[in-house]
């Protein structure tokens, strides 16, 4: 255990690296610390050598789990407590990870199905912005149907241009072209009926945020920074307390130690 009752948060990360560090760059943004040791001891093993999830997915390329399970060991021996994943079709591969180590393993789709759930009013339906292997694995269908919220994702087409953006922030372009391009696919979902968007890919945070749209926008990468502030300062729930408990709550703050 950390200083203060803190957990070292261990995050498997280069998948890519610019949403490895975007994502830690939120977490320090968001910790309530007004020194250097009021913050969490973090530890990345930015691994860009996993192979591409949504390839594995569809049966285009090798499988990551091998090296996922790796990267998680290596965190969980170097002293990690608790482990993230900012990316969201690595979660594909979850249960396999958590099978693999002794510390909890948050779950980015449950943390944003239950900021979803928080919103007033909730949505009867939130628009999906990820990669094709998260939408293809369904798991945010799965984790905000369990909370009432249907899912709009985009069509075969809409979502071969959502993929296409995501390759370009992957390849460094974050230029107005593409978030122009990626504000146009939000609005497509909010016109076929979404009452507020899930950002569920980690590069798109990058060139899309809640100031681009006039419905809510659920961020994966501010959402699950700080579900590991919260888990760092102690407040752990396991997902089936979660599921069973305050769903719907609202995150809770983090106490100052």
């Amino acid at each position: 255990m950390s200083g203060a009752g803190r957990r070292t948060i261990g995050v498997i990360g280069g998948m890519g690296p610019l949403a490895t560090a975007d994502f830690y760059l939120r977490l320090v943004r968001a910790t309530p610390a007004a020194t250097d040791q009021e913050h969490l001891h973090v530890l990345i093993d930015s691994n860009p050598e996993i192979p591409d999830r949504t390839e594995a997915i569809e049966g285009r390329g090798p499988d990551p789990t091998p090296l996922l399970v790796d990267t998680a060991r290596r965190l969980v021996a170097a002293g990690a407590e608790v482990l993230v994943m900012p990316c969201n079709s690595a979660h594909a591969y979850l249960d396999q990870i958590r099978r693999a180590v002794r510390v909890p393993v948050l779950d980015i789709m449950e943390e944003v199905a239950s900021a979803a759930a928080s919103l007033r009013p909730a949505p009867a339906a939130a628009g999906l912005l990820a990669t094709a292997g998260t939408v293809r694995q369904r798991l945010y269908h799965a984790a905000l149907g369990r909370r009432g919220i249907e899912v709009v994702a985009p069509d075969a087409s809409g979502q071969r241009v959502v993929s296409e953006i995501i390759a370009s922030v992957k390849a460094g372009d974050t230029g107005p072209a593409v978030r122009g391009r990626i504000r146009d696919a939000a609005e497509a979902l909010v016109r076929a009926g979404a009452g507020a968007i899930v950002i569920g890919c980690t590069e798109l945070p990058l060139i899309l945020g809640p100031e681009d749209l006039a419905v809510p926008v659920l961020d994966g990468t501010e959402i699950l920074a700080r579900a590991a502030i919260r888990e760092g300062f102690g407040e752990y729930q396991s997902t089936r307390e979660r599921s069973q408990g305050s769903i719907g709550a609202s995150p809770r703050p983090v106490r100052r130690h």
